[in-house]
């Protein structure tokens, strides 16, 4: 399955390429210009640019249009492996630094800024939108007809693949990303969504394993002489969709962890600060009552106009 076969439609090969160029192009002028950007980071986009091309480049994507444990991998490896890759590098905030201010970038930079204050970038991060929607991905297709639907011809094939991607990236996004976004969620509200996200797997998987009989008709008849039973290779699948994810998810829930406890640190010393700095100004002021308590009196009566006539 990792064996050179191009795709018939190389369209998501041909943009995890496009997006790793322009991510080390973007790396280099930002670094041209004086300024630091984590190795991390790098590292992690071309990691999801790498799963990315792989998975849908390679001789896996032509086994997934007849096998549904082919098709299951790449399933889970775009929507739980590539977004958090892609997420964690930080292309938002990368673009924002790299992009002049001038020429073409000022409109890139406009483009780029309206998408992200309009009302639909509202809809489409809001928990309500992207938790149904990957719901849909799993439940919605494999438990209906809608596959068979869509995974009739290549361009629905690569359909799926980019629908899976995109419903991916769109969970993530408001669980990872540290650039701007036009819906910020509190910490716990995203770890509610990573708490509801976590079990799908699991129960897709277990649906899937335990199946007595083929639930598609993409994959209920794999070529003869490939000796592949498909209840058996449903059974694989559903066991991928039970055990990939969790590494994943749990690798997810650390990091947010960790940048949850940085945020509340950082709130922690803010608050210190706040609390030092207001204790110095009643101190300053308590000083300046005592100051006005020991200032002698002033002279009053026929002492006090002799005092000034003097």
């Amino acid at each position: 399955m990792l064996g050179w076969l191009p795709p018939p439609v190389p369209l998501l090969p041909m943009v995890a390429v496009g997006l790793a160029v322009w991510y080390l192009v973007a790396v280099r002028i930002v670094r041209s210009h004086g300024r630091q950007w984590t190795w991390m980071r790098t590292a992690s986009f071309l990691a999801g640019c790498t799963a990315l091309a792989a998975v849908t480049g390679l001789a896996i994507d032509s086994y997934g249009y007849r096998l549904f444990s082919a098709f299951m991998f790449q399933h889970l490896t775009l929507s739980i492996l590539v977004p958090p890759l892609l997420v964690l590098g930080a292309p938002g905030r990368l673009l924002l630094r790299s992009t002049p201010h001038r020429g073409v970038g000022r409109y890139v930079l406009i483009a780029a800024l309206g998408a992200l204050r309009c009302r639909a970038s509202r809809i489409v991060l809001h928990p309500g939108f992207t938790i149904p929607v990957f719901l849909l991905s799993y439940y919605g297709l494999y438990l209906s007809d809608l596959f068979d639907a869509a995974a009739a011809s290549v361009a629905g094939h690569v359909a799926l693949q980019v629908f899976f991607l995109a419903s991916g990236l769109l969970f993530i996004l408001p669980i990872l990303s540290t650039g701007p976004l036009p819906v910020r969620q509190s910490n716990l509200g995203r770890f509610f969504d990573i708490f509801v996200e976590m079990p799908l797997h699991v129960f897709i998987g277990v649906i899937l394993m335990m199946a007595p009989r083929a639930l598609t008709d993409t994959f209920a008849q794999p070529p003869a002489n490939w000796n592949v039973d498909p209840v058996a290779d449903q059974a694989v699948a559903g066991a991928l969709a039970w055990s990939y994810g969790e590494p994943v998810a749990l690798l997810t829930t650390l990091i947010f962890a960790i940048r949850w406890r940085r945020d509340e640190e950082s709130e922690s010393a803010k608050r210190e600060a706040d609390v030092e700095r207001g204790d110095a100004e009643l101190a300053a002021y308590n000083a300046f009552l005592r100051g006005l308590h020991q200032r002698p009196p002033r002279p009053t009566g026929a002492e006090g106009v002799a005092n000034e006539h003097n």
